[in-house]
Order: structure tokens, then C-alpha cells, then sequence
């Protein structure tokens, strides 16, 4: 079934699988795994077993696998783990948005300002990276589509 959840997402050799198992026997992983492999993809293998041993010929290109001791309640895999599991997510994925372009500094410069709130925090960010008020940060926001790229090129472009 994870091979076939593979082909239904259209996975190619420009992805990357995650495959997510507490224990590092869950069948499904192992199967999304093993055709992502076969289709190119790059595997990443999160498990929290580390005395774990993968065969060469299923080894996905990389294992993350860190020792968070045994759970609280034997059985259960939601505690430790999967707060594990969701850190480690977070900096995949911050790691993601670094690599493609999507921050600068420590600022998320790609962000979408649907709401009040995100159209402040874009604001701020425009203000920090441009060194301009908040007033001539907005000015900018609202005449680039609230796009911070753009509002930030255009600031750029009026101090050259």
C-alpha cells in the first residue's frame, strides 16, 4: 500500500519521501520508501529505533534516527516519539524554506499575508530588511501585491 501511495502522488526523482515509523518495521514506510527509491526519489527514513539495521539493497539515502528512550506507557508511540517526530518535521521543513530562497536572515520573506495579522508581520519584515517606517513598509506591501519580495525590491530600487 505504500508503494501504491507513491505512484498516486506522482512521485519523481526531484522529490523527497519522508518515511515516518516510531519503531522502523511499519510495512507501508518500507513500501513508500522502496518505490520512491525505484523512482528516484531521495528516502529519508525518521525512526526512533537506532540499534536499528536496514539491508543495503533497502537502505533509504538517509536515516534519522535519534534515541529518545523508551516511552512513559509502553504501547503508546504519541508521546515521546511524536512530539519527536513533530520537532524534527519542523526543522526539515525550516531547512526546506532556507534552502529555497524563502528566508532571508531570520525572516520569512515568501510568506502569504492573507489576514491582518500576516499583513503586520510582512510589514515588520519589509521595515527590518528595508530600514524604512512602518508606514513606507506598508506603502510598499500594498503597491507590490503584498508580496515582501517585491515591496522590498521596490524599496530598494527608490534608495539607489
Amino acid at each position: 500500500m505504500g508503494a501504491q501511495a507513491i505512484k498516486l502522488r506522482g512521485v519523481t526523482r526531484k522529490d523527497v519521501v519522508v518515511g515516518i515509523t516510531a519503531s522502523g518495521r511499519t510495512p507501508f514506510v518500507w513500501g513508500a520508501l522502496a518505490e520512491a527509491r525505484r523512482l528516484g526519489a531521495k528516502t529519508v527514513l525518521l525512526s526512533f529505533n537506532p540499534s536499528l539495521k536496514v539491508p543495503a539493497r533497502a537502505r533509504p539515502s538517509i536515516i534519522v534516527a535519534p534515541d529518545v528512550g523508551p516511552e512513559i506507557l509502553t504501547g503508546s508511540t504519541r508521546l515521546k516519539a511524536g512530539t519527536a517526530t513533530k520537532l524534527i518535521l519542523n526543522i526539515f521543513t525550516t531547512v526546506a524554506m532556507v534552502r529555497l530562497g524563502k528566508v532571508t536572515g531570520n525572516l520569512m520573506t515568501d510568506l502569504n499575508p492573507s489576514n491582518v495579522k500576516l499583513r503586520d508581520r510582512a510589514t515588520r519584515i519589509v521595515q527590518e530588511l528595508r530600514k524604512v517606517d512602518y508606514a513606507t513598509a506598508r506603502r510598499a506591501l500594498e503597491s507590490s501585491g503584498w508580496v515582501v519580495k517585491k515591496a522590498c525590491a521596490i524599496l530598494r530600487r527608490r534608495s539607489a
